[in-house]
């Protein structure tokens, strides 16, 4: 079932969703675009098309910012990654502040950290596209700034979780499913557009050759594992590492054919796998316009919410050296101590809330 199966290699297109409070990354997928372009312009520069990871044709990195004598009295620019989203940002996104100030407990404060690290992973990928759904009212600064530095090709979409949906004061992580509505709107957006906020406003063209993959921004992600989901036909399988209180979860492969799955929790669900643990075929998401994540599914059962409507277990594409190495690691950021800052806050001397973290 699927797609018809061709030997020809699609592209890839991530897509992420970002909450403010407990950011994961959503959908993300591969698709057969042209080769990486973005229309970032460098700071300083006329406009033009960025190629590539910012090299000029002929070899040789161009600048970030205009070469030449420094001018007298002239504050020298901030360098790295903050100091090319001040540059990009209101050239992208007009109106968006270029420093706005940090609103103490505003934001979750690994998000950043979380995002860099994750797109700098993904600027290893060629022919990506980064699909971020972020979870808010709006587009944010540090989000909307950060895509915009990443050189990635990307677009940006909003919306917000409904509060029913929200986890509680005091509620473990498990006890809702997350990013559903995000990972719904990437979905939606990739079917027929519309509402993007920042980046590429149009999906992919009919007979797009692609793969989409449900990505999270605390995961750690090998570059092997993007080369192995461009050949999917249907849904593709792997297994992942440090989850499910297992060193890993994954398929168990025999003759080349998925015949069950080495977990631990209820492993009688009709797709025991983790949402870091398949990809799916464009073309089949596309043939299937009613698969989505139920908000409403079990504890453990939002990856079979949307697979169920999508292939049969037996039909499922092992990967990963027939499911036999590791790409994938569910690894997640340790929540940062703030109890001196806390301290120093009400003293007064906090650190510079201009000083985005």
């Amino acid at each position: 079932m699927g797609p018809e199966i061709t030997q020809r290699e699609g592209g890839v297109c991530v897509c992420a969703h970002t909450d403010r409070k407990w950011a994961q990354t959503g959908a993300a997928s591969a698709s057969s675009w042209e080769p990486l372009k973005t229309s970032v312009r460098r700071a300083g520069h006329g406009a033009g098309l960025l190629q590539g990871r910012g090299w000029r044709a002929g070899g040789g990195r161009e600048p970030l910012v205009p070469t030449g004598p420094r001018l007298p009295r002239r504050r020298r620019r901030r360098r790295g990654h903050e100091a090319e989203a001040e540059e990009r940002v209101p050239r992208l996104l007009p109106g968006v502040d270029r420093r706005p100030p940090l609103r103490t407990g505003a934001a979750r404060l690994v998000q950043k950290a979380e995002l860099v690290r994750l797109s700098q992973t993904l600027s290893l990928v060629p022919r990506l596209h980064w699909l971020l759904v972020e979870d808010a009212e709006g587009p944010t600064p540090l989000v909307s700034g950060l895509l915009a530095a990443s050189g990635l090709l990307f677009t940006h979409l909003v919306v917000l979780t409904p509060k029913a949906q929200r986890l509680r004061e005091g509620e473990p992580g498990w006890v809702r499913p997350r990013g559903v509505e995000q990972r719904n709107r990437a979905l939606d957006w990739l079917r027929s557009g519309g509402g993007a906020v920042g980046g590429e406003k149009d999906p992919p063209p009919p007979g797009t050759r692609g793969v989409v993959y449900f990505a999270d921004d605390d995961n750690t992600y090998s570059r092997e594992l993007f080369e192995e989901m461009r050949w999917t036909h249907g849904v593709s399988v792997w297994p992942v590492g440090l989850v499910g209180g297992l060193r890993f979860e994954g398929p168990r492969v025999q003759d080349g054919r998925v015949v069950g799955f080495h977990t631990a929790w209820e492993p009688n669900r009709p797709f025991p796998v983790d949402m870091a643990g398949f990809a799916v075929a464009l073309s089949l998401l596309l043939a299937k316009p009613n698969a989505r994540f139920d908000a409403t599914a079990p504890r453990g059962h939002l990856e079979s919410s949307l697979l169920s409507h999508l292939v049969d277990p037996k039909d499922l594409e092992p990967r990963a050296a027939n499911c036999t190495r590791v790409l994938v690691w569910h690894t997640r950021t340790e929540k940062p101590k703030m109890k001196q800052e806390e301290q120093l806050q009400r003293q007064g001397r906090g650190s510079d809330p201009a000083v985005e973290v």
